[in-house]
């Protein structure tokens, strides 16, 4: 297996979701990991200055992983093979962050109840920044991100709609501030 790897398979990209799977892995497998590495009031009450950086690698569930390691492999290598690495790296870790201090507002002010796993807000950003230069795809990705934010709802799952569109939103801001 490890002689059919090539340097074409190590990119940003996929550094970011192995260290995600990584991630995943050490939360599942440590006492009350979820809130540990999830964004929640712990950051405030206990001073968890890690969760806005952990809670983007954290999930709640493999099929959560699945989905958005997915998403980040399509949409993360386009970027990085269209902008580089170093855009990549900045785009998703500046984007995801500020989409967790925002979505952290929401948390503290609306619904301070929620502890908030997953990387589809820095995952947004992602395609917040792609609609920003690609004209063509933006009214597809905002539907996408729509339905992806209001059809969980509907059918009763606890999703984190607010950072989708957060994460939407700063990835669109980033692009128009870094052209």
């Amino acid at each position: 297996m490890l002689k059919n790897f090539s340097k074409k398979d190590l990119t940003v990209t996929n550094i970011l979701i192995f260290i995600t799977v990584v991630m995943y892995i050490i939360q599942i497998n440590t006492s009350q990991g979820g809130l540990l590495f999830g964004l929640n009031l712990y950051f405030l009450i206990y001073d968890f200055w890690w969760q806005p950086l952990s809670s983007m690698f954290a999930h709640g569930g493999i099929a959560h992983l699945g989905m958005n390691m997915f998403v980040l492999w399509q949409f993360g290598n386009l970027i990085e093979r269209g902008r580089g690495k170093k855009e990549i790296v900045l785009l998703y870790l500046i984007s995801g962050i500020a989409t967790s201090l925002l979505s952290f507002a929401y948390i503290f002010y609306l619904d301070n109840s929620v502890n908030l796993v997953g990387a589809s807000g820095a995952i947004c950003a992602l395609l917040g920044y792609v609609a920003y230069y690609d004209k063509a795809q933006r009214s597809g990705i905002i539907t996408w991100v729509l339905l992806i934010s209001v059809a969980p709802l509907l059918i009763g799952l606890p999703i984190a709609w607010y950072a989708h569109f957060i994460g939407l939103a700063i990835g669109f801001i980033y692009a128009l501030i870094r052209r």
